[in-house]
């Protein structure tokens, strides 16, 4: 990393703070010695899990985005209950809540991070494999359906445009990846 990039907190103040997000505004030291205003959110963290059946299917979801005011498709996923819960005591929980899976095998797929210049929220991806079902646990406010796609069918909704969430995007690209690797032995 270069060090000569970074920028040093001058003063924080958080603007608002909900249930999800809290908004600041800081004032930083460039590495010119100038001043600059950051506006940013902060987030507690989330997970995401590309949840595979026994027969190579992918549980993906539809889901209504308040923000966009549309139906996304994506994978499972949700927020960590606080800072220090755990990522995959999180991807587990909301598995099992938003599908009725439980996994045999979770392998972490490594963090994205939706937008680093405003948002803190790291999202810990999973790859969950070898489900078997249950009930699903839906919070009160949550309306989704669950539905299985082979991932040829995903990759080419990701290229055409149909799979617009960044998460779900990269989680297919990783799977296939891992898919290729597996297949040559590594």
């Amino acid at each position: 990393m270069n060090k000569n990039l970074i920028e040093k907190e001058i003063s924080s103040n958080e603007v608002f703070s909900g249930r999800v997000i809290r908004a600041c505004v800081d004032e930083v030291e460039l590495p010119n010695g100038n001043t600059a205003t950051r506006e940013y959110v902060k987030h507690n963290g989330a997970v995401a899990i590309m949840a595979v059946t026994r027969e190579g299917k992918i549980l993906i979801e539809e889901q209504f985005r308040y923000a966009h005011r549309r139906v996304f498709f994506e994978i499972p996923a949700g927020k960590l209950d606080s800072p220090e819960e755990k990522p995959l005591d999180a991807a587990i929980r909301e598995l099992r809540e938003e599908t009725g899976a439980v996994a045999e095998n979770m392998t972490y797929l490594g963090v994205y991070i939706p937008s680093p210049a405003i948002l803190g929220e790291r999202i810990y991806m999973y790859l969950a494999e070898g489900l078997s079902f249950g009930e699903r646990e839906l919070d009160e406010d949550e309306f989704l359906t669950v539905s299985e796609y082979d991932l040829d069918t995903l990759l080419s909704m990701v290229m055409r445009g149909e799979i617009e969430d960044g998460k779900t995007q990269i989680a297919v690209l990783k799977y296939k990846e891992i898919l290729r690797q597996r297949a040559n032995g590594k």
